[in-house]
């Protein structure tokens, strides 16, 4: 055989085989090549998508720790003022019971120094007819001189 022959013949074989490998072998390929990319893109979308969301929940988690540590500071306060609230109020009360106790004390008193006057008035009022019944060296009926006796005890 001759250089041409072979030549044309391996050509023909050549052709035959891209055009074998073009038509049966390489969708396949690049079907699958093409998938592969598909793939990749939406994974590498997926990952931007997920960063992305792991931006924004990072953000909103910050959000609600702010609001929470504001809304807890807040509730402190309130606490601080109901607690100093309290303590007004219980001495207030305390202040108001100390008052009731000391006119209380001071009713009580003033109704034993009058009782404690009638009694000097009582006794003054025996000490002065013994005393009157001295002088007059003769007894005096108290039964008989009850008015005089209540007119003394008024006057002292």
């Amino acid at each position: 055989m001759s250089i041409n022959a072979t030549f044309f013949a391996q050509l023909a074989v050549f052709f035959l085989l891209v055009m074998f490998t073009m038509k049966f072998v390489w969708p396949p390929i690049a079907k699958a090549l093409d998938e592969r990319a598909q793939k990749i893109a939406d994974g590498l979308a997926a990952a931007d998508k997920a960063r992305s969301e792991l931006s924004s929940a990072n953000q909103r988690g910050e959000a609600e720790l702010v609001k929470s540590r504001t809304e807890t500071a807040g509730r402190l306060a309130d606490a601080e003022r109901r607690a100093l609230i309290i303590v007004e109020e219980a001495k207030a009360k305390a202040a108001q019971e100390a008052a009731k106790i000391v006119a209380s004390a001071k009713e009580e008193a003033e109704q034993q120094t009058v009782k404690a006057r009638e009694a000097l008035r009582e006794q003054v009022a025996a000490l002065a007819v013994k005393g009157a019944e001295q002088i007059l060296r003769k007894e005096v009926n108290a039964g008989v001189h009850a008015d005089l006796l209540n007119r003394l005890k008024t006057e002292l």
